[in-house]
């Protein structure tokens, strides 16, 4: 937690002129609020609000929730930018500092998805043994997006049998060179 605390409070104060600058072109795209917060599922299950940059029109998902998808008709233009370069994420950093998020552990889903990947894919529940990440063991192996969700299953299993501050460093260098690039981001 103490990790976690210290990088966030630094992370957001080297880049609040950066959120400053995304807000007011989130602002000025599109009709709509800056942020958008959806329900996720966590630590031991628990749901909390993860917070995001608006990438998507007003009222999206008014037809049901549904997996984003490259080329996704849904975005504004300067939210397709956003989720290329996942600068949308960068309101997650308030989750972490409130303690509902880690910088690196298991992505968290939403409860939506959840019960149904959980009858799927045996061992899915563990990953809520560990707090949820901004970043993590999956998403720097390039699974994101429309991946195999097996695939990233495993690698966050990977992770939590294995995890260590070093690995939780390793992780967030990934993500700083390259990991916010990742071809699978949309």
């Amino acid at each position: 937690r103490l990790f976690d605390f210290t990088l966030t409070a630094a992370g957001l104060l080297l880049e609040a002129p950066v959120v400053g600058s995304i807000a007011l072109m989130v602002r000025l795209s599109s009709r709509g609020p800056v942020l958008y917060s959806q329900t996720r599922v966590g630590f031991d299950g628990r749901q909390f609000k993860m917070y995001k940059f608006r990438t998507m029109v007003v009222d999206a998902e008014a037809q049901g929730a549904q997996m984003a998808v490259s080329g996704d008709p849904r975005c504004t233009r300067i939210g397709s930018f956003l989720r290329k370069t996942s600068m949308d994420e960068l309101p997650q950093l308030w989750n972490v500092l409130r303690g509902e998020m880690s910088l690196v552990g298991p992505r968290p889903e939403r409860p939506c998805f959840v019960e149904d990947l959980k009858r799927e894919i045996p061992r899915y529940a563990l990953r809520h043994k560990m707090k949820a990440g901004m970043t993590g063991w999956a998403q720097v192996h390039g699974m994101r997006g429309n991946t195999c969700i097996q695939k990233r299953v495993e690698l966050d299993l990977y992770y939590i049998e294995n995890w260590s501050v070093g690995l939780d460093i390793k992780i967030l260098v990934k993500t700083i060179f390259g990991g916010f690039l990742s071809p699978n981001a949309y």
